[in-house]
């Protein structure tokens, strides 16, 4: 499936204009074509990994769902828009949590409140779902070591690669659950599960190839038009390409964890897809960006990390780290979704304001620092609970158990 994935990512990359052609009305059917690609393959991978259990299957159908996402990271790197990489994908990522995350809570309590008359204080996960949140960890850890050594390597991909493939091939371990049923998938995606095989079979190809030809036309495009809109504009680039491009290829992954956060007793799931979302993207993604841009370069390349890049890294690691301790229990509280979102949309407004315009152009900098220690000086705290006890680990508990039973166990007996 890996290798799937690398030549995939090559294949679209053989585009005549630059990156820096098009006009500002591109946006106008490249926006739509990469926001209808992304539903078709959403459709496809959430009829898909209905059959599969439920752990493998989030993994695989969250990094079906940000194929659009490491579509435009390809675009840039292909195109070495080295200041602009990790732009979009600390914007996505940031996103995902920020705004992600509180609005699963949202539609959970909206939908409680309705059903039952009374609001609901957390969303409580289930044994399985440790496997996500200790997951998510990994690569953070290995995030911080290239931040400190300012690049990344074809090495790099390499471990990073291997760290997904291992979260995968855990996850595979795991039981299915019966948590999801048909009655909780959309319209499009719960008729073609209930269409005879032969042409359910057939959808879900269908689906999957039509949105692969859509991103193949439509990503290069949709990123000269962010290109030439912020030029026309007069906003900074990594701006537009931070924030715009990862609302409008996130776009049909919100819509789905939305659909199954109302559900209420499907909160927890979608919260899990958008967990892997953040560690395929932290994996493959980053993975993909040093072989991209040597392909691009015709010899090995490695991502060199600016004082820019490394503060948004940093600040990306710093909100991932604080959501990941506020799951170590084992459940998201409602005063957790609302610092979070809190402190997303402060960094988010200060983002918009241009370096040059005097007094807000240098606070803004100056804001993107502040949370970024807030965010570390938040998750040292909360550490610091759950070393003295006042936050239960419940994740890395349930994590041993689920290793125990599902991974060791089933060793022992087979040796």
């Amino acid at each position: 499936m890996l290798k799937a994935i690398w030549i995939g990512a090559f294949l679209f990359l053989a585009v005549a204009p630059g990156i820096n052609e098009r006009s500002p009305q591109t946006i106008l059917w490249a926006a739509p074509g990469i926001l209808l690609a992304s539903m078709l393959i959403a459709w496809a991978a959430e009829s898909a990994q209905f059959f599969i259990a439920q752990g493998a299957a989030l993994a695989i159908l969250a990094w079906m769902q940000t194929l659009p996402e490491f579509a435009v990271e390809a675009v840039l790197a292909w195109h070495r828009q080295l200041p602009s990489l990790f732009a979009n994908l600390t914007g996505a990522l940031r996103l995902l949590t920020g705004l992600g995350w509180p609005m699963i809570y949202c539609a959970a309590a909206v939908a409680h409140r309705r059903r039952e008359g009374r609001p609901i204080k957390q969303i409580v996960l289930h044994g399985q779902h440790s496997v996500q949140v200790v997951g998510l960890m990994v690569p953070l850890i290995y995030l911080a070591l290239i931040v400190s050594k300012g690049s990344v390597h074809l090495v790099d991909s390499a471990i990073l690669t291997a760290i997904y493939a291992a979260y995968v091939a855990l996850l595979g371990r795991m039981p299915a659950q019966d948590e999801e049923g048909i009655e909780d998938l959309e319209r499009v995606p719960r008729a073609i599960v209930l269409s005879p095989p032969a042409r359910r079979n057939a959808l879900i190809t269908l689906f999957f190839l039509s949105g692969g030809l859509l991103i193949y036309f439509t990503a290069d495009p949709f990123v000269g038009s962010m290109f030439a809109i912020s030029l026309s504009l007069g906003v900074p680039s990594f701006v537009f390409i931070q924030w715009v491009a990862p609302f409008v290829s996130e776009f049909p992954e919100g819509l789905s964890t939305f659909y199954w956060a109302r559900t209420v007793e499907g909160a927890p799931m979608a919260l899990m897809n958008m967990v892997s979302s953040n560690i395929n993207q932290w994996t493959l993604l980053v993975a993909m960006l040093p072989v991209v841009l040597s392909f691009s370069m015709g010899g090995v390349a490695s991502l060199p990390l600016d004082g820019q890049q490394k503060l948004e890294v940093l600040m990306t690691m710093g909100q991932q780290l604080v959501g990941m301790v506020f799951l170590v229990n084992m459940e998201l509280a409602w005063w957790e979704a609302l610092a979070l979102f809190s402190m997303w949309f402060v960094q988010f407004i200060f983002s918009t304001f241009r370096p040059d315009i005097p007094f807000w152009g240098p606070l803004g900098q100056h804001v993107h620092l502040w949370v970024t220690i807030i965010y570390f000086i938040w998750a040292g705290w909360e550490l610091l609970r759950l070393l003295i006890g006042q936050r239960k680990p419940l994740a890395f508990v349930e994590f041993a158990k689920m290793w125990r039973q599902y991974v060791s166990t089933p060793a022992q007996n087979n040796g």
